[in-house]
């Protein structure tokens, strides 16, 4: 386990539909928190294209090209780069995580629960499994926007190993306040870190505000964006973590005979 790494949030206006203005701002920002010492840097969801529901399978097609630019990125900064991206797969779309680990594509996760009220049931498909990942950063729990909303699904990445829960989304007004609030629930009763990074801006109908968040396993939020583009910078050091584990022993203490096996 590394005793200390420095992780970001690149958060920025995504422009619906314009994958080379996307790539040129997220690649633009990956540069400035790498000059600033970083070695995780999270992009938001679906950050290359925005949920443009009826390009989405043309958009999908330069995903390979977007990943090719980030994974040369990745080696070149010494970056691990955590964002997801539309991704097809024989006629389906999925919204997909990729973990760069300095040059190399490590893991993806596709996004297990579709916000039905938003319509995305009627436009991606649904990944079928999780993905906690061993990263030159520690190991790292991927779940995506809505995931938020489900505990068992992060409890579970816990009991797995996961040191770092990482977070992209699109979450927009006017539900800012559950967001604060179920990302600093995650790290706390979960004894992890969390790294969380929203979009913001107008983007077709929906209004984002940003709040990208950088969070302690004891909720202490250690950086939050505001609503406009930016980088979030913040140390998550381990040893911290482990104190605060053996100060109050949740997962010792757990009676899952009772309630049930995860």
């Amino acid at each position: 386990m590394n005793e200390k790494i420095t992780a970001a949030a690149v958060q920025f206006n995504i422009k619906l539909g314009d994958v080379d203005a996307n790539l040129a701002r997220a690649l633009a920002g990956l540069g400035r928190v790498a000059a600033k010492g970083a070695q995780l840097a999270l992009l938001p969801e679906m950050w290359s294209s925005g949920y443009d529901y009826r390009h989405l399978p043309e958009l999908a097609e330069r995903t390979p090209e977007v990943i090719e630019r980030l994974a040369a990125d990745s080696a070149r900064l010494g970056l691990v780069i955590v964002g997801s991206l539309p991704t097809k797969i024989d006629d389906q779309v999925f919204n997909t995580a990729y973990v760069i680990d300095r040059g190399r594509v490590t893991g993806t996760y596709s996004k297990l629960h579709l916000f039905s009220t938003m319509g995305e049931d009627r436009f991606l498909a649904a990944g079928d499994s999780m993905l906690i990942v061993d990263s030159s950063v520690g190991r790292l729990g991927i779940a995506i926007c809505y995931d938020l909303r489900f505990p068992e699904f992060f409890r579970k990445m816990a009991l797995e190993g996961a040191e770092i829960l990482c977070l992209p989304a699109e979450w927009p007004k006017p539900r800012q306040e559950h967001w604060r609030t179920l990302l600093r629930a995650r790290a706390i009763e979960n004894q992890l870190f969390v790294a969380a990074c929203n979009c913001c801006g107008v983007q077709g109908k929906l209004d984002f505000f940003g709040m990208s968040m950088l969070i302690a396993p004891r909720g202490e939020v250690l950086a939050e964006g505001g609503a406009v583009d930016t980088e979030l910078i913040a140390t998550f050091d381990f040893a911290e973590m482990a104190e605060y584990r053996a100060q109050i022993r949740c997962f010792a203490d757990r009676r899952p005979e009772i309630y049930g096996q995860l």
